[in-house]
């Protein structure tokens, strides 16, 4: 195998692929790197959850395939000075790596050994820009379980209907939701669910942008493909919450806020608690006023937030965290929070129809 290609491609490709290669497996091929040389080059890392291939545009002079051991190889072509870069392994897998006056030898393995990716390609591929799918992963996966005693709560659902395309992820204490809305009808309807990890390579993985990322489901495991970089993961098997029920609809209290105002306000209050000091923040919803408050055994804070509503002197507690994280998560500058009483979650919601999304967060018992 003999092939030359541009450095800065070649480590993208390795960035990328080296991020699912096995650390520890019985399996030692998978501790390392695919690669085969045909009409272009192509670098895969597997840990036998997911696997990333990606291609690279090369000079190929001899085709052929090997594994190339991910660190020294890594390590080795990311220090190599820029410019163009030639690989020859031989028939006994010895490989020498070369650029400018700099020149390696080490030794690879036969590809024999590497397990087959999972064939994913009867399906029909569902495609949406990938700047949309990026906000939807990023939306939604800050509330993933990590609680392995459930394990399907540990991923993200998506329903794919004939002009929406929804991420749901919950963890016992919160929920999200977003929802992109296709220009073209889908003619699917799909409901699985993604381990989080896999997505969070996706959401590395995915570009700004009018380019679109294609998605294609198997019996068992799902493949994402993304320019040069194809993904592919196994799905979780159970059953998801029933999202639908749980979320509150037509509250009686609905309140406007700003986002980043109230963001704010809950970031100061948030201070004086930690992993070690938890204490919930005690929220007063008044007319047009929210009052702040939260003691823990390192002090006290308090602040104040406007927002346009009445919210009835509703008094109730939150995990502060958790309502940081989901207005971190709102795509517009304002929301609308809708509340019933004190025992029951808030709902964050858009203001008009320039977005579609649902951010559920249970209250705390406060002490009187």
């Amino acid at each position: 195998m003999r092939f030359t290609c541009e450095k800065s491609m070649l480590v993208a490709g390795l960035n990328i692929t080296g991020r699912t290669v096995a650390q520890k497996s019985s399996l030692s091929a998978i501790e390392g790197i695919l690669c085969r040389a045909g009409a272009g080059l192509s670098l895969t890392g597997y840990n036998m959850e997911t696997a990333i291939t990606y291609e690279i545009e090369a000079d190929v002079s001899d085709m052929g395939e090997c594994i190339l051991p991910a660190k020294l190889f890594g390590d080795i072509i990311r220090r190599l000075p820029e410019g163009p870069v030639t690989v020859v392994v031989d028939e006994k897998y010895k490989v020498s790596v070369r650029a400018g006056y700099a020149a390696f030898n080490i030794s690879a393995e036969s590809a024999d050994d590497y397990p087959e990716l999972p064939d994913v390609t009867d399906g029909k591929a569902i495609r949406i820009p990938q700047t949309a799918m990026k906000e939807i992963i990023g939306g939604t996966i800050f509330s993933v379980s990590e609680n392995q005693g459930r394990p399907i709560h540990t991923g993200v659902k998506f329903e794919v209907e004939d002009n929406t395309v929804s991420a749901i992820a919950v963890d016992g204490f919160r929920l999200a939701r977003r929802t992109y809305h296709t220009e073209e009808a889908t003619g699917r309807n799909l409901s699985f669910v993604v381990p989080a990890q896999g997505l969070k390579e996706v959401e590395k993985i995915l570009q700004e942008g009018d380019e679109d990322v294609a998605f294609t489901l198997g019996s068992k495991h799902i493949l994402f493909q993304m320019g040069a970089a194809t993904l592919i993961c196994r799905l979780l098997e159970g059953d998801f919450l029933d999202w639908r029920r749980v979320v509150p609809t037509g509250c009686p209290i609905q309140l406007v806020a700003n986002v980043a105002e109230l963001t704010s306000s809950l970031e100061r209050v948030g201070l004086i608690v930690s992993e070690k000091y938890k204490s919930p923040v005690r929220c007063v919803f008044s007319n047009q006023l929210l009052m702040l408050k939260t003691n823990t055994t390192i002090g006290a804070a308090e602040d104040r937030c406007s927002f346009a509503g009445d919210g009835k002197e509703l008094e109730i507690g939150f995990n502060v965290r958790y309502l940081c994280d989901a207005l971190r998560a709102v795509p517009s500058e304002e929301v609308t929070l809708e509340l019933t009483n004190s025992l029951s979650p808030i709902v964050m919601t858009p203001v008009d129809d320039k977005h579609d999304f649902a951010y559920m967060v249970l209250p705390v018992r406060i002490a009187t």
